[in-house]
């Protein structure tokens, strides 16, 4: 099979979708309001989309993988965002390391898992 891949946008969803937008914007993302019910996130050339829907199952159960640059460098200015002072529901998890790299965790108030990562 030959393909033309560019990008890979994800899905997520969202329990109230203003807070959510507000907390994506913070954490630095781009916003591009799509419809009154979604909108696309980029950050570089990565982007995912924001929905204004909410299936607690699928929330609950969806992890987003980010590889940046720097996780030192991203944590130290992560905590400076004060987002789970922010926003109720939001957490921030400390950078861990592992045999494959380094990452830290960020949940979005919905209880999207985000991994922030640095590859060896």
């Amino acid at each position: 099979m030959q393909n033309n891949y560019k990008s890979i946008r994800p899905f997520i969803g969202s329990k109230n979708f203003t807070t959510s937008r507000s907390f994506y914007r913070d954490l630095g993302f781009e916003e591009n309001l799509l419809a009154p019910n979604l909108s696309v996130f980029k950050a570089g050339n990565q982007a995912f989309y924001l929905q204004d829907a909410y299936v607690k199952d699928w929330v609950d159960n969806t992890m987003v993988f980010m590889e940046v640059a720097n996780i030192a460098v991203f944590w130290e200015e992560l905590v400076k965002l004060n987002l789970p002072e922010k926003y109720e529901g939001a957490r921030i998890i400390p950078v861990r390391e592992l045999d494959w790299g380094k990452e830290c965790f960020v949940q979005d108030p919905s209880g999207i898992l985000w991994h922030f990562g640095e590859f060896k």
